[in-house]
């Protein structure tokens, strides 16, 4: 068995051909396949080579053909951001932007607000470490790439600035939720103990019997829980 070039016109093509002996016992030949046009046929036949020497239980003599590059792309988290997005929609949370409506800083505190309160739920981090965390997941309605730092820092600013507004308004959207009526609500208080030597204007620390049996510094912690033990 061998190959052969034919020619049929300006072609040329390959062909298998294989020398048998007839009836009479003359040497005849026939084509056992056309493997293609000759100036068509590139590196496929290398793979064919390499095949039947394979089947023959040999190594191939032809360099394989070039495998194609695979590259691979992280894909970005949706699910936990799509449903948190939606939560904070339906709570009514996008009411926060009426009280940054006049905030000093041009920037979108509520959507950063949003950001930095996904992020808190989902990884928390620092507000650098929200930026390496915005590389991770794809925002509904928000182009994180658009998100500065700078940005992060001034909308905690906003808040600050608008705290009372902002507690008003999210009392008046979880209150119904945590208790209808509020007919019971209990008060715990605990005093907590601080280390540190510096005062600072309005400290509300104070020195006195700690619960470890010594002086220090100590504050009171008070919480206020629903019935149903939910903090208010």
């Amino acid at each position: 068995m061998h190959v052969k070039i034919t020619a049929s016109g300006p072609r040329r093509y390959v062909q298998l051909v294989e020398s048998f002996r007839d009836d009479q016992g003359r040497i005849r030949k026939r084509t056992v396949a056309t493997l293609g046009r000759l100036d068509q046929v590139g590196d496929s036949l290398d793979a064919v080579i390499n095949g039947l020497l394979k089947a023959t239980g040999r190594g191939p003599v032809l360099g394989e053909a070039a495998k194609p590059e695979v590259s691979f792309e992280s894909a970005r988290a949706l699910g936990a951001v799509w449903a948190l997005n939606e939560l904070w929609k339906a709570l009514g949370f996008r009411e926060l932007r009426r009280v940054f409506r006049r905030t000093r800083h041009q920037i979108d505190v509520e959507a950063l607000v949003r950001v930095m309160v996904f992020n808190r739920l989902c990884d928390p981090e620092s507000k650098l470490g929200v930026l390496r965390w915005l590389e991770t997941v794809a925002l509904p309605d928000r182009p994180v790439e658009k998100i500065a730092h700078q940005q992060l820092l001034r909308s905690m600013d906003a808040l600050i600035d608008h705290r009372e507004a902002v507690d008003r308004v999210v009392a008046r959207l979880l209150r119904p939720l945590i208790d209808q009526d509020l007919s019971v609500v209990f008060y715990d208080l605990t005093s907590i103990r601080s280390e540190g030597d510096a005062t600072v204007a309005g400290d509300v620390r104070r020195f006195g019997m700690a619960k470890e049996g010594v002086i220090a510094r100590q504050f009171l912690l008070g919480v206020v829980q629903t019935a149903e033990g939910v903090p208010i």
